[in-house]
């Protein structure tokens, strides 16, 4: 265990970073869940078409999280330089793609919704309120876009307590709203599953306007003007999309795999879609401290590869590829012994929980390698821009194993969604090989910023 031996400053660089970026994460998926429960007071169709509604709203997500995840590699490796030109003209060209992205998005969910919710369910029930809540929601889209640009570049300079202090506010107020709006309460009518979609805009407009007034308040390494942000040239446009352009089919091309699965679920019944919408948010809620971990890693790899110490940054990734599956373990143990008492708050029927608790048990068992799998991609292979090799691995995964699968097991042999799940999940076997493989070849450190203007 000589790779994870007590080095004072790693661990220091680590919580810094992964707890703000934990903490957000937390508080985002734990109001995720209550939203969950919330809905769920209404009924099992509402919590489906919401599920299903915001699959739009995840792949949607997915693409912006692959324009700044390809941006913030830039980011911190500029930082290490303290080029602050450089990290503004990164954040111009992030802000302007995530809008353009956000407004073809807004233009499907504002215009064609019934089309968009028949991809992923087949009661009409949950088609109708589905597509209620996309036509409204959409709207929150290019703010979306904006704050992801903010909230994922501000961190790999180190500043990762803003977005988590602007992301307590926001989702705080999300949840009132949704209290007040869903059910009718403080003399407002109950809207159902429009008072979620209403609360979402309200929510989304605060949490950018308080980014933006923060920011250029503290005069922060983002704080641009409106011609830092577009004063960019074409060689700089062309060097950020050659290594960002994979992120993003990365994030694109695992995103559309894991909606394709929805597609599946969706056509097993609405038992399986809340089953599996149920217990995603109670993975969310144990994969929060991993996902801050990953972001940390990005960083502090990122920020040694651009100060030229490639052996550091190596040092590095092999103590997070350790600590992970290690820590992941004591966290799937937690989950399992938690879930009864996590799923006693739903208003569900007995077959739900049952499919539920198996799936819970079947993630913890799983959570080692998907742990090991996000640092690597994530962490690791972005942090030096190894960005085509993280699409193969992560696109072989889902479309050669996961994608085919879901749908064999699903609509083919007619299995039971806990075991869906289960070969589905089985794609983090396969990936966890080539991740290792491809770490300790170290063909993925590269130094993107030393020839860009």
């Amino acid at each position: 265990m000589k790779s994870v031996k007590i080095d004072k400053y790693f661990y220091k660089r680590l919580f810094t970073l992964a707890l703000p970026i934990a903490m957000q994460n937390f508080i985002s998926s734990s109001l995720n869940m209550v939203d969950t429960i919330m809905i769920g007071k209404l009924g099992e169709a509402q919590i489906a078409a919401v599920a299903q509604a915001n699959k739009i709203f995840f792949l949607f997500t997915l693409i912006l999280f692959g324009i700044n995840s390809g941006g913030s590699s830039f980011t911190a490796q500029f930082w290490s330089k303290k080029d602050i030109k450089g990290i503004r003209k990164v954040l111009g060209i992030c802000i302007i793609s995530g809008c353009i992205v956000a407004v073809i998005f807004s233009i499907g969910a504002i215009f064609f919704p019934k089309n968009l919710m028949y991809l992923f369910a087949k009661d009409m029930e949950v088609i109708n309120l589905g597509s209620e809540y996309l036509k409204i929601v959409a709207f929150s889209y290019i703010f979306t876009a904006i704050t992801f640009s903010y909230s994922i570049l501000i961190r790999s300079t180190g500043q990762a307590v803003i977005p988590m202090f602007i992301s307590i506010i926001s989702l705080g107020i999300n949840t009132l709203l949704n209290w007040i709006f869903i059910f009718g309460n403080l003399g407002f009518p109950p809207m159902g599953v429009r008072g979620a979609a209403f609360a979402t805009i309200i929510a989304r407009t605060i949490e950018v306007s308080l980014f933006l007034f923060i920011i250029y308040k503290q005069k922060t390494a983002l704080a641009a003007s409106f011609d830092e942000l577009t004063n960019i040239s074409f060689k700089f446009i062309k060097t950020f999309y050659k290594t960002t352009i994979f992120v993003i089919l990365n994030e694109f091309i695992w995103a559309l795999g894991t909606t394709i699965y929805s597609i599946a679920y969706g056509r097993m019944g609405k038992e399986a879609v809340v089953s599996i919408s149920i217990t995603s948010n109670i993975e969310q809620i144990s994969m929060v401290i991993f996902m801050g971990m990953s972001s940390a890693c990005a960083v502090m790899l990122g920020n040694e590869i651009g100060a030229g110490n490639d052996k550091k940054a190596f040092s590095y990734a092999k103590k997070f590829v350790i600590l992970g599956p290690i820590l992941s373990l004591i966290m799937g143990i937690i989950v399992v012994l938690a879930s009864p008492l996590i799923l006693s708050i739903f208003n569900v029927s007995q077959e739900v929980y049952t499919s539920c608790i198996k799936i819970i048990i079947i993630f913890a068992l799983i959570m080692p390698f998907k742990v090991l799998n996000l640092f690597t991609v994530v962490g690791i292979l972005r942090s030096g821009g190894d960005t085509t090799y993280a699409l193969a691995m992560d696109a072989g995964g889902v479309w050669l194993i996961g994608v085919p699968f879901a749908f064999i097991g699903g609509l083919v042999w007619d299995l039971p969604i806990y075991w869906v799940f289960a070969l589905v999940s089985s794609e983090e076997f396969f990936k966890a090989i080539f991740g290792i493989y491809r770490l300790f070849s170290k063909k993925w450190i590269h130094n993107l910023v030393n020839h860009l203007e």
